[in-house]
């Protein structure tokens, strides 16, 4: 090696400038058990946003169960269709945390939109996932709706969470706080 050499090979490709980008979501029952879910966790997978990197679960639980973990971990005595429950990011472990959704909710909500119970496992799981890297809906200025909205036309998805809680009276607004949280 002479002088300003650095040692590289021409015949060896240059290695990637950044780590590349890893989601891996593993979706199961109120068991643990795997779950098909139409390509739930391959799809979430595709479409999360680049700072989603690690492992996540998808817990599909019946009404009950996520009654019963709003009230626990949040103070709402009420079941919900998603739960988001970060990981403790001071551990720097790889696991991102775990979304749980509510089947039940879910295939009403999907009844009431007109479309698949799997499309909206994908809207819910969205949602669930933006939680998990940071974003709320409720403090940040629209930083999340904009970004779910982004994602989901990507996805190919109708109306997220965000939109579909959108008051279009005073009215609404007073029943829908009433009625369910996202």
């Amino acid at each position: 090696m002479g002088s300003g050499d650095s040692g590289s090979n021409p015949d060896r490709p240059a290695p990637p400038l950044r780590r590349p980008r890893r989601l891996h979501v593993a979706v199961v029952d109120g068991e643990g058990r795997p779950v098909l879910a139409g390509g739930l966790g391959a799809w979430l997978e595709k479409l999360a946003p680049r700072r989603a990197s690690g492992t996540v679960s998808i817990g599909l639980v019946g009404d009950t169960r996520v009654r019963r973990l709003n009230r626990t971990y949040r103070g709402k005595d009420y079941v919900t269709d998603v739960l988001s429950f970060p990981f403790d990011s001071s551990s720097r472990a790889a696991h991102l945390g775990d979304i749980v959704i509510a089947t039940g909710v879910a295939r009403r909500q999907a009844r009431s939109a007109g479309h698949s119970p799997y499309t909206e496992l994908r809207i819910l799981a969205l949602h669930g996932l933006l939680h998990l890297i940071g974003y709320d809906h409720e403090t940040d200025n629209g930083a999340m709706k904009r970004l779910e909205r982004r994602l989901r036309r990507m996805g190919g998805l109708p109306a997220g969470l965000i939109e579909r809680a959108a008051p279009a009276s005073p009215r609404q607004a007073t029943a829908r706080v009433a009625t369910r949280a996202i």
